[in-house]
């Protein structure tokens, strides 16, 4: 069985729709690929056998006309932008004086006057009408060069795809036909000329494709700001110094150091040093993050004000900012299902028009009595309005720009089929554990009753106070990973605790941990562990200490009790903690009609406890769930009518993920998880679900804008100029307008 690896390549000379046919037909072509090219992010994403290489790739795409580069080599976007802008450039120093001088020799007898008697003081005769023949040839030698040389791009396209026409075809018809017919009518001094049309046709072509580059080089700016996020050097450490070397060149296990205001260089584990970290621009989280020793780091988030050292975990594609950026990619190189309209419209509608160009001059010349002048005049209007930018943009500019504006809110788009299903999501199913809640276990309360005093006896009276107590805890604590020990290890941390000597440390998997603890000139014996297991050793626990138990049990928290020699004298209830936003989420969902349920692998207890909290009926609480209970629910509600948004985070989601209509994951949730889901949330907030509704709800509105205005445009557009109503430099002009309406529409989506 084969292995395939997905790729994705930057195009370079696509100038319309029909492009994307013509290069998705040859890519197809090669055994084993399945290509879907992007217009309006330029690039081509190609699953193929890993064994293809992407020479093989670039000379197809060659071959059909076009210049490709894998797009990890890919060069700075800004060349494209520099090219299209010289095109402009000598498009107007060519076009304009073309046309002015037409509208002067045509329109201003005066100017005709003195042009005549400035020849006559030099005793230089001319024939009647010179001065339109010496106009006519003026103009005609100006445009030349635009016609021919920096238009060649446009007519060599043409030629390349002569038996798949694509909107160059028309253009350079359209543009060729009026130069041509020019040259006819000025060497022969009959007929009017259209050198100015064909000028201006190709000013307003090349300056809408100006346009629209820039356009789309704003809306790609998400990604492009995702890949600029990562740090080119780093300073790692070899035997205690400091040796600065490549990003590319860290291996996981290295360690480096990350200085206040410089980026974090790739995911990791601090194990030095305290600061806060920015996440905005991966995650979208507002708030800069505390971080300490064992807490893990995303690779390019901002250090703001310490000193750390970060162990690396995960490098080059396997970071976090890789994989978003390659969602991101994947997203706005996919197609969504309305845009198969578009596309198929777009592949037959060039020879239709062609057809319909030939049949108004057909229809002018021969059943209309118009001269031959008038009826390629109208002709080359059908061919120049008639270009279908507008419809071949309509759809991957506005996915463009929302999977980059998504991005940067930390909601990343994997597929746009999330549009279509977005509309009708009446019931969302939510997972409880890193969905509901944080996921991570966290200390919900401590207490050290003052009896406890009682008990130790005039011997500790003058170390037992509050930080000596978790100090004791962050002793024997920072040395287990079990996930409660990490909680209380952090809670003492934020309390500022100090770091303790211990002897005779023992840990016993299920029981707790143990060991002597140097607290000013005393040496306890402190254990931490569940109430059960710390009994054994202790003396019995006094009222407020059984009271503390009781109250953390209730709750469903894990409960450690902390003993001095013997007498227990603190209670640690660590806890998943509910997401902030979680109940004003679930309101929301429920202000919309949404139904929402609650599946969980958790217990009944903690299940309806949370549930009560965020404010879901008790109904519509399943608990003690397994993956095949998620799954079969998704699926019952589904038979029941039901579109379902599946939420979730874990190994055991993945499947109810893959069966909803519609599947977010959280962005701290497994990669089982993310890969199956349709949308990640990056953010830690709840309210990120809302909000990729409404983005998809706005972008998929947007598009049935576009399209209706690109159909709109074509149905009106082509009768008025098949009817003689619309000169040919006039429908240059619209179409460049459609183009820009289309992509300026897609750029107002928030």
């Amino acid at each position: 069985m084969k292995d395939f690896q997905a790729q994705t390549y930057t195009v370079a000379g696509m100038t319309c729709s029909s492009c994307v046919n013509s290069i998705e037909r040859a890519l197809n072509e090669i055994d084993g690929v399945t290509a879907s090219v992007n217009f309006a992010s330029e690039t081509v994403h190609i699953i193929a056998p890993s064994d293809l290489s992407s020479d093989v790739v670039i000379k197809k795409i060659k071959a059909a006309g076009y210049s490709a580069t894998l797009l990890e080599n890919s060069a700075d976007p800004a060349l494209h932008r520099n090219g299209a802008a010289r095109a402009l450039i000598f498009a107007i120093v060519f076009a304009i004086p073309s046309i002015a001088i037409s509208m002067v020799m045509s329109w201003h007898q005066p100017i005709n006057d003195w042009l005549l008697s400035l020849f006559d003081n030099y005793s230089i005769p001319l024939p009647p009408h010179a001065h339109h023949l010496f106009a006519s040839w003026l103009v005609l030698t100006i445009s030349t060069p635009l016609v021919l040389v920096v238009a060649f791009p446009i007519h060599r396209a043409a030629i390349r795809n002569i038996l798949h026409p694509t909107m160059d075809t028309l253009i350079s018809l359209g543009s060729l036909s009026a130069y041509i017919w020019s040259i006819y009518a000025t060497y022969t001094n009959q007929g009017d000329v259209y050198t100015e049309v064909a000028a201006g046709v190709l000013l307003f072509v090349i300056l809408g494709r100006y346009l629209e580059t820039r356009a789309k080089r704003s809306a790609g700016s998400a990604l492009a700001t995702l890949l600029a996020l990562g740090e080119k050097e780093v300073a790692v450490l070899r035997n205690g110094t400091e040796v600065l070397i490549p990003v590319s060149h860290l291996v996981i296990g290295d360690e480096f150091v990350v200085k206040p205001g410089a980026r974090i260089a790739t995911d990791g584990i601090v194990i030095s040093g305290q600061s806060t970290v920015d996440n905005s621009l991966i995650t979208g989280e507002s708030k800069p993050v505390e971080i300490a020793p064992g807490m893990t780091v995303i690779g390019s988030a901002l250090n703001n004000n310490g000193r750390i050292i970060v162990r690396a975990t995960r490098i080059g594609s396997d970071t976090e900012l890789a994989r978003i950026t390659s969602m991101v990619v994947t997203a706005q190189g996919a197609k969504a299902p309305i845009q198969a309209l578009a596309d198929k419209i777009a592949s037959i509608f060039v020879p239709i028009v062609t057809v319909l160009a030939i049949g108004t001059f057909e229809g002018w010349y021969y059943f209309g009595n118009k001269s031959l002048t008038y009826s390629i005049s109208t002709a080359i209007t059908v061919l120049v309005i008639a270009c279908p930018c507008a419809l071949g943009l309509a759809t991957p500019v506005a996915l463009l720009v929302a999977s980059g504006r998504g991005a940067l809110r930390g909601i990343v788009i994997r597929h746009p089929r999330v549009l279509e299903a977005s509309q009708s999501i009446d019931t969302v199913v939510l997972d409880k554990t890193g969905t509901l809640t944080d996921g991570a276990m966290k200390v919900q309360q401590a207490s050290i009753p003052v009896s406890a005093q009682k008990v130790l006896g005039l011997s500790f009276a003058s170390i037992l106070t509050e930080k000596n107590v978790l100090s004791s805890a962050l002793a024997l604590e920072s040395q287990s990973d079990h996930p409660v020990s990490q909680a209380i290890t952090s809670y003492c941390i934020s309390r500022s605790a100090d770091q303790l000597p211990v002897t005779e440390f023992t840990q016993t998997p299920g029981v707790g941990v143990a060991g002597r603890v140097r607290i000013g000139d005393k040496s306890p014996v402190v254990i931490i562990g569940s109430p059960d297991s710390v009994a054994h050793s202790c003396v019995p626990f006094d009222l407020q200490i059984q009271q503390a138990i009781r109250d953390a049990q209730a709750h469903s928290h894990a409960v450690s009790v902390l003993a001095w020699d013997g007498v227990a004298i603190a209670v640690f209830a660590a806890g998943d903690v509910i997401k902030a936003d979680a109940a004003a989420t679930i309101t929301a969902l429920h202000n919309q009609s949404i139904d929402v349920w609650l599946l969980t692998g958790d217990n009944p207890e903690a299940a309806a406890q949370v549930g009560a909290l965020v404010g879901i009926n008790s109904d519509r609480i399943i608990a003690s769930a397994k993956p095949e209970d998620k799954l079969s629910k998704v699926s019952a509600l589904q038979s029941e009518g039901k579109h379902v948004l599946m939420v979730g985070d874990g190994i055991n989601d993945a499947a109810a993920l893959a069966q909803a209509d519609l599947s977010i994951a959280m962005g701290t949730g497994t990669d089982t998880a993310i890969a199956t889901a349709d949308i990640t949330i990056m953010r830690p907030q709840l309210m990120s679900i809302l909000d990729s509704l409404a983005l998809s709800k706005r972008t998929l509105r947007t598009i049935k804008v576009n399209l209706g205005w690109a159909f709109a445009y074509n149905a009106i557009g082509i009768p008025i100029a098949a009817m003689g109503l619309m000169s040919p430099m006039y429908a240059a002009a619209a179409m460049a307008m459609s183009s820009l309406f289309v992509v300026t529409n897609s750029l107002r989506i928030k």
